[in-house]
Formats: structure tokens, C-alpha cells, sequence
């Protein structure tokens, strides 16, 4: 009884042009001096090690930077993608390189070897890369579907809709931006095309690589209403409107120091507030370290026309609005984080 035989599936043909992604990050300040053993006396205030800091000290004590602050100059990049967080924009740069080498340049394998006389590489079948185009998407946790990133980069196509040809060790870079808004896994799908031709022919050939990546809650935001007298009325039409005061506690649960920039309300029709925080206090805007909390509050009053409250209730509840806080990292990154529709049934009236 013969046996059919099925041949082994061949390997792939490696892909002539390659993927680089690299997260675009802020860098921050590098610290000079160690951290005290955990077993040292609290009151020893031995002086560092000169390998520990990040300039070298000079024998004359003129040192590059001679103030003992425990920040340097010097900056430290980002490892790897780092950390995400909610309120951020997640940037990266997307960059897709020709692989095929020149064949005019001299094999460095054998020109690296001591006496052997550089050689060309061996001839091998001229490819061309045509019409190199990058896309982008991102899957967040949240919906099924997926959201189409626009890409942008400094040398635009000739049209829209059109790709790039690139030389041998030519690269097409691209960059594309992300509003994070939810918390959980997402994915950052990006996909190669390119148009690869010989002397006799010529294919299509399209490859696509998936990056996870965490985002994290970078600020919790608790809010408690309450209720006050009504204001008193400027005219004689009746009583003034309704008010409430709305408390609301910023914790900072990142790995950074922020430093709040605004916190403000988006209100309803028929609704006005008062500020009670550092704006209108003029004090400075308060700094949060990790875990740190700030205390905000608002003061809301009913709009009365002709003695007639503006303000609705939904459902037996009154809705004042959205919560909007705006933040900034230690190396200047921005941050922006919006509530849901914040409301009390106290006091509807």
C-alpha cells in the first residue's frame, strides 16, 4: 500500500523591510547622590562617594555642578515603553527600514578580519522597494473595534493614499498619537505594505506586529455633594436659588510628582459656581507626590429668572456637569482627565 507523502511547508522568506517602534517619552533628571543604607544611624551625614554623583568632582573644588541638590543636570531616557497612564498622550514613533544591503559597499564581514582585502558582496538579485506605506491602530478595552491612527511625519507622500519608495538603508518614519482614556490592556497594531520588484518581477508583500501595553489610573477623583440655604434674593420677586456645595479629593496613585494646573467645572444650563480653590485664592498650584491628595471645592447656584428656578431635575436628580482636571508632569508632559456627569438628588426641589 503506497503512502502519500506531503511535502514540508518551506521558510518563510525573510521580509525586506523591517519594523521599529520606540515610545516618544519626556526623559528625567538623574539623581546625584545614593540613598542612605537602611541600617545607618539617622544622624550620619556621610559625604558620597565621588563615583556615586553625576559630574566629577575637580582637586581645586571647582566642580561642574557644585550645589548638593540631589537632581543633576544630566537626563535619563525612558525604559522601554515605560509606563502609561490615563489623562496622558501616548506618542510613538513608528519607522520602517530597507534592509537590502548596497551592493556596491564591501562585505564588512570579511573586511573586518585582519588581512583580507575587502570584497564586494556577492551578486545577488537587484530588489527594489516601492510604495512603503505604515498604518496604525489601537484596540482599547473598552470597545470591539478598533481606531484608526492617523500617522504623520515630517516628509509628507506626493498624494494622499500613496507610499514611499525607499533606497537601501533608506528608512520612512512615521509618528501617531493616542489619547488615553481608559484603564486596562491596549494594543497598538501596526502594519507594513511595500511593493517588491526584480528585473523580471514584482509582489505585493504586507506584514503586521502587535504591541500590549498597560494604562494605568494616574489620578482618583471622589466627589461628595452637599446641600446649602438658598441665597438670598437681590430683588423682591421671591427667594434666591438653590444651592450646593461639591467637594471633590484628587489623589495622585501614579509613580510621578504632577503638579495641578486647572480643575473646573463644565455646568449645566441654568447653573453657576464659585471657585473656593488656589485660583482664586492666588496661592500657588499645589504639588501631589505619589499617593498625596488634594482637597477641592466648589459652591453652585440655581440661575432664578422672575423667581423661577433654571435648574431641571433628571429623574429626580439634579446634574451639575463634568469635573475637568488638567496636570503636569515633572518633565512639563501634560495630562488631562474629565469626570462623568456629577449630580445630587438632595435638594432637586
Amino acid at each position: 500500500m503506497s503512502h502519500q507523502r506531503y511535502p514540508s511547508e518551506g521558510l518563510k522568506e525573510p521580509h525586506s523591510v523591517s519594523l521599529k517602534v520606540l515610545r516618544l517619552s519626556r526623559p528625567s533628571l538623574t539623581a546625584q547622590y545614593p540613598i542612605q543604607p537602611p541600617l545607618a544611624p539617622p544622624l550620619t551625614n556621610s559625604l558620597p562617594i565621588p563615583a556615586s554623583l553625576a559630574y566629577t568632582p575637580s582637586p581645586n573644588g571647582d566642580d561642574a555642578n557644585p550645589e548638593p541638590f540631589i537632581l543633576s543636570p544630566i537626563l535619563t531616557l525612558p525604559p522601554s515603553f515605560g509606563s502609561a497612564y490615563v489623562g496622558e498622550t501616548f506618542s510613538c514613533t513608528l519607522c520602517a527600514n530597507n534592509e537590502i544591503p548596497d551592493p556596491t559597499l564591501p562585505d564588512t564581514a570579511l573586511s573586518s578580519q585582519p588581512g583580507v582585502t575587502p570584497q564586494l558582496r556577492p551578486p545577488a538579485a537587484k530588489k527594489t522597494i516601492r510604495d512603503v506605506r505604515i498604518e496604525a491602530e489601537m484596540k482599547t478595552p473598552g470597545s470591539a473595534a478598533t481606531v484608526k491612527l492617523e500617522a504623520i511625519g515630517a516628509a509628507a507622500p506626493p498624494s494622499p493614499g500613496e507610499g514611499t519608495d525607499l533606497q537601501p538603508g533608506d528608512t520612512l518614519q512615521r509618528v501617531v498619537n493616542f489619547d488615553l482614556k481608559e484603564e486596562g490592556n491596549h494594543v497598538l497594531a501596526v502594519t507594513i505594505s511595500y511593493y517588491e520588484a526584480t528585473e523580471t518581477s514584482g509582489r505585493t508583500r504586507t506584514f503586521r506586529k502587535l504591541y500590549q501595553f498597560i494604562c494605568k489610573s494616574s489620578l482618583i477623583v471622589r466627589t461628595k455633594p452637599g446641600v446649602l440655604p438658598p441665597a438670598r434674593s437681590t430683588t423682591a420677586k421671591g427667594p434666591g436659588g438653590r444651592r450646593w456645595v461639591l467637594e471633590a479629593q484628587l489623589e495622585n496613585c501614579g509613580e510621578d510628582v504632577v503638579q495641578l494646573e486647572r480643575v473646573v467645572l463644565d455646568l449645566e444650563p441654568g447653573l453657576t459656581y464659585v471657585d473656593c480653590n488656589w485660583e482664586a485664592t492666588g496661592s500657588a498650584k499645589p504639588v501631589l507626590h505619589p499617593g498625596e491628595v488634594e482637597q477641592t471645592c466648589f459652591v453652585l447656584e440655581e440661575t432664578v429668572v422672575d423667581g423661577v428656578g433654571m435648574v431641571r431635575s433628571q429623574e429626580g436628580r439634579v446634574v451639575f456637569g463634568v469635573l475637568s482636571i488638567g496636570w503636569r508632569g515633572e518633565m512639563g508632559n501634560r495630562g488631562f482627565l474629565s469626570t462623568g456627569k456629577l449630580g445630587t438628588r438632595h435638594g432637586q426641589g
